[in-house]
């Protein structure tokens, strides 16, 4: 067993000063910690308890948004009910993650810093080449079982798939998210891998994610998160489409469409050529799936995961369909 230290955090400064710490991380549900832990893949030095902080766990929904603290509970945002009138995709794309057990001890801001599934970072004794966990080690995922992995925003250096499912969603609507001293768009928030795939997001050492925000707009009150993967309950998406539409007053013509995916690249991805595709014209059957065959341009498949580039445009124009009242 590794020792190590754990202290609770008295403020949100003691625990941005604590978490500057070489080794120090931070824990709030624990949900994701634990379970890097158990894996051998984060051994902390030092343990920081933020969970008892106040002012990071409410829900304030006002006539121009939300802002949702880091410290709010996966399921309280998902059974909250003006969320479920205005932001839809976002609290089913929460409904559809994990266990009911996990959502209930799960943070927002935990959720948004999940590590990757992918089955060769998570054990290290067996594939030790991994540049996530070691840097110019290689990727043992490159020549391997990739069923799961990225088509994507992949490099040469990794093909690990982003697994969440809030962030997708949050990438649709032009999310805020809200660290210590500084805000920053979701998009710019996650990072490709490029050659440096152990750096997934921009923050800094001792920055904290204290809340994030959404603008209320007609697209995300009419909305829907879609999530296709092997079983219906406790699974990763093997695709996945947050999607939010906003007609002209003709009831037929696309003022404005989101349409942000999951599981199938290394971080969310926006489909922002899908929403160029369609903004001004009808929405009919034939034109979505016409558009949607653009949600995989520079898409590049690694053996097994191939059957991505054919799932992905059928989920994006399923889900169009579907929030547009065509399905």
């Amino acid at each position: 067993m590794r020792e190590f230290s754990y202290s609770l955090a008295a403020s949100l400064e003691d625990a941005a000063h604590r978490a500057k710490a070489a080794g120090a991380l931070l824990i709030a549900g624990g949900t994701t910690l634990l379970d890097l832990a158990k894996c051998g893949v984060t051994e902390p030095e030092a343990v920081v308890d933020i969970s008892k902080l106040t002012g990071f766990g409410e829900i304030e929904v006002t006539d121009g948004g939300v802002k949702i603290g880091a410290l709010a509970r996966m399921s309280d945002v998902a059974e909250h009910a003006e969320l479920q009138q205005y932001f839809p995709a976002v609290t089913q794309s929460l409904s559809l993650a994990a266990s009911a057990q996990l959502r209930n001890m799960a943070t927002i801001g935990g959720n948004l810093l999940q590590r990757t599934r992918c089955n060769y970072f998570r054990d290290p004794a067996a594939f030790p080449a991994c540049n996530k966990r070691n840097p110019g080690s290689g990727c043992s995922a490159l020549g391997g079982v990739t069923r799961n992995h990225a088509v994507l925003g992949v490099s040469e250096h990794c093909i690990a798939t982003y697994h969440g499912d809030l962030a997708v969603a949050l990438t649709a609507f032009d999310a805020v998210i809200e660290l210590t001293g500084r805000e920053i768009g979701i998009e710019d928030f996650f990072l490709l891998p490029g050659d440096t795939p152990d750096r997934e997001t921009v923050l800094q050492p001792g920055e904290i994610i204290t809340g994030i925000r959404i603008a209320a707009t007609p697209a995300a009150r009419k909305s829907l998160y879609l999530k296709v993967r092997d079983r219906q309950s406790y699974e990763f998406a093997a695709a996945s489409a947050a999607v939010g539409l906003e007609l002209e007053a003709d009831g037929g013509t696309i003022r404005d469409i989101r349409v942000a995916l999951g599981g199938v690249a290394t971080k969310p991805w926006r489909a922002r050529a899908v929403e160029q595709a369609l903004i001004g014209k009808t929405l009919t059957e034939d034109t979505v799936r016409e558009a949607s065959r653009l949600a995989v341009e520079g898409a590049v498949a690694h053996g097994d995961n191939a059957y991505k580039i054919d799932l992905v445009p059928r989920v994006v124009a399923r889900a169009i369909l579907t929030v547009g009242g065509l399905a």
